[in-house]
């Protein structure tokens, strides 16, 4: 089981209703989710976060950090 979680969940992240985490069978697919979710951020949120993705053992988890 692998699994994709945003961390530290933003005003923008629960506008758009993003789940905080998602389970996939396998690594390929949660990799794929968790970085059009990244994009997604970077693109359509409001610019006062960055944000990292790291992978940690099954797990991929997005980062939503301030800016400066």
């Amino acid at each position: 089981m692998y699994r994709v979680e945003i961390k530290n969940s933003c005003s923008c992240a629960m506008k758009k209703g993003l789940a905080e985490v998602q389970n996939f069978s396998s690594e390929e697919e949660a990799e794929a989710e968790a970085n059009r979710l990244l994009q997604k951020m970077q693109n359509e949120f409001c610019k006062k976060h960055r944000f990292e993705l790291r992978k940690e053992f099954s797990t991929f988890s997005l980062y939503i950090l301030a800016n400066g």
